[in-house]
């Protein structure tokens, strides 16, 4: 297994190890304020001019304004991801300037800015940890965990796994239940200070708009909207870990910066999708150092073209990792249900008696 792992190293990293490009990176860390200012300009300006016009159309049709919450949600899409660099202090020069940005962000993309901050830093902390799975991750279990399980066991985890629950029920779960209601943090009072600071920030603001337009604006445009957005959201998150070939390890042989290159794709979009996820599919340079601002990354891979070729994936080679659901261990490798069946298939009659 260690064999296996040194050969992936070698792969992912190249002639540089993990710590030296975190070295490397270093030197991007530094956000832009005229680049930050103008990323929240044309972000935000076309986003309320989207909201402008399908308030408009409500008078005209409630079908054409259900229509522009699509594009509304991939603008939210990108306005989380910029509230994600607020959490990793990466956009401003300030803590305060971060944390408050991300705030006021928080209103649109339903997200608790504190809650959301805590989870995604024990992500970053331990991902790809076998020993520190936690409620940042999606759930993925060792093929002899899967296993261990009872017949309702492996059942319950075949259907968290089904693409009907990871891109159909879970977005409305976390974003409109599990982000008001965090249960998983009882004794974590920020977390919930978060939540309800939140919920009391959205309850004032949907109880405006109701006032002001009843509640087709709610039903018809923001519930629909924070939809695909959280949707798009889920479905960007998923691909960044969940490839083939990404990198899982026990906490004894376990390295964060390893963890980092190898167990975080680059998802190669095309030009617009980049803009709208705010180039977090370079996810790989992301892992290895959060400090860098989303419009930095760019240069990234300009000044170390070497970095596309690492965990480098299309698309449609990205979607397609929905087809994978459970790690083994032995052949360090992300394996499907149907794939593991054959394995113990072949397994029991090799062992069966002649």
């Amino acid at each position: 297994m260690n064999d296996t792992r040194e050969l992936k190293h070698d792969r992912v990293s190249g002639a540089r190890s993990p710590q030296d490009w975190v070295r490397c990176l270093a030197r991007y860390r530094d956000p832009l304020p005229r680049k930050t200012a103008w990323s929240l300009c044309n972000t935000l300006v076309p986003f309320a001019l989207l909201w402008f016009c399908a308030w408009s159309a409500l008078t005209v049709s409630p079908l054409l304004a259900l229509a522009l919450s699509l594009p509304i949600g991939f603008f939210l899409m990108r306005i989380f991801c910029i509230q994600h660099d607020c959490g990793h202090f990466a956009l401003f020069r300030t803590r305060p300037a971060n944390t408050w940005t991300g705030r006021i962000l928080s209103l649109l993309t339903f997200t608790p800015h504190g809650l959301w901050c805590r989870m995604h830093g024990a992500h970053h902390a331990g991902h790809g940890n076998l020993d520190a799975r936690d409620l940042g991750e999606v759930l993925t279990l060792t093929v002899w965990e899967y296993e261990a399980k009872s017949p309702i066991g492996r059942l319950a985890y075949r259907v968290y796994r089904h693409p009907l629950f990871l891109f159909g029920l879970a977005p409305f779960l976390l974003f409109f239940i599990k982000y008001r209601l965090p249960f998983g943090l009882w004794r974590d009072g920020r977390c919930w200070a978060s939540a309800m600071g939140l919920n009391l920030s959205l309850a004032i603001l949907i109880s405006a708009m109701v006032a002001l337009g009843g509640w087709a604006p709610v039903f018809v445009i923001l519930f629909p909207s924070v939809l695909v957005g959280a949707t798009a959201g889920v479905l960007t998150f998923f691909v960044q870990h969940q490839f083939e070939e990404t990198y899982w390890a026990q906490a004894q042989d376990w390295q964060v910066h390893e963890a980092a290159l190898a167990g975080s794709s680059y998802v190669d979009l095309p030009r617009w999708l980049a803009w709208f996820t705010a180039n977090i599919s370079v996810h790989h340079v992301h892992h290895l150092y959060a400090r860098i601002p989303f419009y930095r990354i760019p240069e990234v891979l300009r000044d170390y073209p070497e970095l596309r070729e690492i965990n480098r994936i299309s698309l449609r080679e990205s979607l397609r990792s929905v087809r994978f659901h459970l790690w083994d261990p032995q052949r360090q490798k992300m394996v499907s249900f149907s794939e593991e069946g054959q394995r113990r298939a072949l397994s029991a009659k090799v062992r069966a008696p002649v």
